[in-house]
């Protein structure tokens, strides 16, 4: 496995797994496999609906707390500072462990500059180890920056070949922080995956597209959580260490044209305000 050091000296793992759209059931069969393939860093939301489910199946796995990196989210209802504050222990007790790796604010609307106080406490506090961002664009960013006496140490957006967000990290350069990829295969995307340049790749190296992909991700710096429930697929994703590609091939990958899956809007779908009573989990 590779780290990378975040700006408050904190490392985190380079490749995650990432229980995005899974089921409870999903959660608490697959995850134990993936701890026990060697993947150490999760990645799950209190939008998920499984964090339950996630600190059950971690309990089950065996694994030591202090050789796991947890990430959960927070969602903007629970932003303003006093139900932040209130959100973040309910995380830990959903999750069943005393302190995150990571928490982030999940989407960027709603009272986030008031709530980064309540996340900077919990820090301070031993409750959570480092913090930062999903989903906000620079502009957004440097709200948090202004009033942050901790800066956010990872940023997580949609990072894949087809969105480099090579201009987005050239504008935040000197903050250092860690990114995060979403989406970091295409979200499936088969025309992705068969583009001439993974297959020439994978031929090269006796890799597949997915791990050409992923590579690539490891050599820009992404910190990248793909999710399976295959556990071939789980060993085939972290079976991306024994090659390097060369600068020559990492300059064709970025010559891609540059498209978003996904644009994340500037003002808040209707979906963000909807219910959100997260003690519903199993």
């Amino acid at each position: 496995m590779q780290y990378l050091t975040m700006n408050d000296g904190n490392k985190i793992p380079q490749l995650g797994y990432g229980v995005f759209q899974m089921s409870s059931a999903d959660v608490e069969k697959h995850l134990p496999e993936a701890i026990a393939a060697g993947y150490t860093h999760i990645d799950t939301a209190n939008a998920y609906y499984n964090e339950v489910a996630v600190g059950k199946a971690i309990k089950a796995s065996g694994a030591k707390r202090e050789d796991l990196f947890v990430t959960s989210k927070l969602f903007p209802q629970d932003y303003p500072y006093q139900k932040c504050k209130a959100a973040i222990d309910a995380t830990l007790e959903r999750l069943d462990t005393d302190y995150l790796d990571l928490l982030l604010f999940h989407q960027p609307y709603g009272e986030y500059v008031d709530g980064w106080r309540a996340m900077e406490e919990a820090v301070r506090e031993g409750k959570v180890r480092s913090i930062g961002l999903s989903n906000f664009n620079e502009h957004k960013i440097r709200q948090i920056l202004d009033v942050a006496t901790i800066r956010p140490a990872v940023i997580q957006v949609e990072i894949n070949p087809r969105w480099n967000q090579h201009p987005l990290k050239a504008a935040l350069a000197d903050e250092r922080f860690v990114w995060e990829g979403w989406y970091p295969l295409g979200h499936g995307d088969k025309a992705l995956l068969a583009m001439p340049v993974f297959k020439e790749l994978g031929e090269k190296y006796g890799k597949t597209a997915a791990q050409v992909i992923l590579r690539w991700h490891m050599q820009e710096g992404n910190v990248v959580f793909p999710k399976t429930l295959n556990p071939q697929h789980m060993a085939d994703n972290a079976d991306i260490f024994d090659f390097k590609l060369t600068d020559d091939e990492m300059a064709a990958i970025n010559r891609i044209p540059q498209k978003p899956y996904y644009t994340v809007p500037d003002e808040a779908p209707a979906w963000v305000w909807g219910p959100n009573d997260y003690s519903q989990q199993a």
